[in-house]
């Protein structure tokens, strides 16, 4: 009689258990399909707001049955094709001559959501870091917008897409007004797009916020007590060859009272050494309001790709940068124009600068940007300079002798309080190399209103 009951409960128990397993299993395929519904409605929102068709059988998939997407898709389909063909396509060569062994990390202060060109000059970096002023903005949920909410939100992207579309910059006031104005407000939306058109897949999507000890944890939404905690979000992502990859995007000040207050430091801190991207960043590491993330940059950077709008060049120590200046120097537009950079120019005018094929920065025309490419010379003597031989260490500027014009400046000038943008009508072209004096003259009697580069305009507004 034993022996029967006990067989009797074993049976039971494996009974149970096998139940219990395959109730197990069914729960971690509902929870899976769950994660894969999500992410793919992720990669399917950026899909549609970048004109382009989700994959069937998307719950978004029906919006592409509406007027104004169909003319939305038809807009962008043009425009970024002209940018394609125009700068992207080019900058993409380059890079691989140029950055032959590129870092993990990238650093693109001042970016706004400008993951477009950081992907083009830097495509396969693990973690990129961007940073900006412009808030992240809620998780786009297309399915609970209504036909008409959908097409204003449509266009709006259209016009915060304007000018780096047809400059490589955003201009940070337009920028602010269409993106708190729309239906699918912030800047998320925008690295949707970018993601999208530059061929990504989107796997996961999290709103996050940095801790005290640079930890960036997931975002409830609930307020925390340090109302500086910087918030953002985390977007991962595979690109065509499947390697995965983060895109950080955080809305923060990185000023002085901001960078190390509002724990976004520590949390770069955490990622070690990287590469870093500064581009038409309105010459704010040329205060000292910004030294804190200048000095963050010269110190945790391999390689740093600017154009003169970056760190001054006398802020590169020449026992320890390898300086390659590429393009054509003419000095800042009218704007910027107290921040003209004499030692810089002298770096042009040794001729040993090579010429790109594409416009890049507030001088947006092709054959008037310029870049330099900074290599720390330990990282050169390893091996990693990016496309340039060790015997070519010499063509550092001297650091001493800078006037305090072009290091140092007061907040004073008719840069102040300038981010990311310029002005309403009017860049001014000089001559290759000018002496300051001449330069400035030159910049006040030459003027040419700034209009779209080459391809179509039909959606941009004028900046007459």
């Amino acid at each position: 009689m034993k022996t029967i009951a006990v067989q009797r409960l074993m049976r039971a128990s494996v009974q149970f258990l096998g139940a219990f397993a395959f109730s197990l299993n069914l729960l971690i395929g509902v929870m899976s399909g769950d994660a894969q519904a999500q992410s793919a409605d992720a990669n399917d929102t950026a899909r549609l707001l970048a004109g382009m068709q989700p994959s069937p059988p998307s719950p978004v998939l029906a919006l592409t049955k509406e007027l104004a997407w169909q003319h939305h898709s038809d807009r962008l389909n043009a425009i970024f094709a002209q940018v394609e063909n125009r700068q992207l396509a080019r900058i993409r060569t380059w890079s691989r001559m140029k950055l032959t062994a590129p870092s993990p990390v990238l650093f693109y202060m001042f970016s706004g959501p400008d993951f477009l060109y950081a992907n083009a000059f830097f495509p396969d970096v693990s973690t990129y870091v961007m940073s900006g002023l412009e808030p992240t903005g809620p998780i786009p949920d297309l399915k609970k917008l209504s036909r008409e909410s959908l097409a204003h939100g449509l266009r709006n992207i259209e016009e915060s897409l304007n000018s780096i579309l047809s400059y490589s910059f955003f201009r940070t006031i337009d920028m602010r007004l269409t993106l708190v104005a729309s239906r699918l407000p912030g800047t998320l939306p925008i690295l949707y797009v970018f993601l999208a058109r530059s061929g990504k897949t989107i796997k996961d999507v999290s709103l996050v916020r940095i801790d005290q000890d640079g930890t960036a944890q997931i975002d409830d939404g609930v307020a925390v007590a340090d109302a500086k905690s910087p918030r953002g979000v985390k977007i991962e992502f595979v690109g065509e060859n499947g390697q995965p990859q983060t895109l950080y995007y955080f809305s923060v000040n990185v000023d002085n009272d901001g960078f190390k207050a509002s724990s976004f430091m520590r949390f770069c801190n955490r990622l070690g050494t990287g590469d870093a991207l500064v581009k038409s960043a309105s010459y704010l590491m040329h205060r000292d309001q910004f030294s804190e993330v200048r000095d963050f940059l010269l110190g945790h950077s391999r390689l740093v790709l600017q154009d003169d709008s970056g760190i001054p060049v006398t802020r590169f120590d020449q026992a320890r940068w390898q300086l390659r200046p590429f393009g054509h120097y003419s000095g800042p537009i009218s704007l910027f124009a107290n921040r003209y950079q004499s030692k810089l120019a002298q770096l042009f005018d040794r001729r040993r600068a090579e010429p790109i094929e594409f416009g890049v920065g507030y001088r947006w025309r092709s054959q008037t940007s310029n870049l330099m490419l900074a290599v720390k010379t330990d990282a050169a003597n390893d091996g990693a300079v990016a496309g340039a031989p060790p015997t070519q260490a010499s063509v550092e500027v001297p650091v001493g002798g800078e006037n305090s014009f072009d290091v140092n400046r007061t907040e004073s000038g008719n840069d102040a309080g300038a981010h990311k943008t310029v002005g309403r009508g009017t860049i001014h072209q000089v001559t290759k190399h000018p002496t300051r004096a001449k330069w400035i003259a030159r910049t006040r009697v030459r003027t040419r209103t700034l209009q779209a580069h080459d391809g179509p305009t039909f959606w941009f507004r004028s900046w007459n």
